[in-house]
């Protein structure tokens, strides 16, 4: 226990030796990269398993299954048009 500022300061600096390049990073290449993840990967997935949930809803006879559809709907035309609406918002503030 007495020792284990000197363990965090030791994991901290072999870190910063191993490591160099992450000092060199840039916030704005990490949050386009963030984006690009989000926009082609994520949205995409989520929209479909929200499609396949609403559907399955839809076939065991729920209650909500109208409102699962429409807003699984609603979740595909964002997660397949994110692209696009990044791109007009990114025209309207540039």
């Amino acid at each position: 226990m007495k020792y284990s500022k000197y363990v965090v300061l030791l994991i901290f600096i072999a870190a910063a030796v191993v490591l160099p390049q992450l000092g060199y990073c840039s916030v704005e290449s990490s949050l386009a990269a963030v984006q690009s993840k989000l926009v082609t990967t994520i949205l995409p997935l989520a929209a479909i398993l929200g499609l396949v949930f609403a559907g399955l809803s839809f076939v065991a006879g729920s209650a909500n299954a109208r409102n699962h559809l429409i807003l699984a709907i609603i979740g595909a035309v964002v997660g397949f048009g994110a692209q696009s609406l990044v791109a007009f918002i990114r025209g309207l503030v540039n």
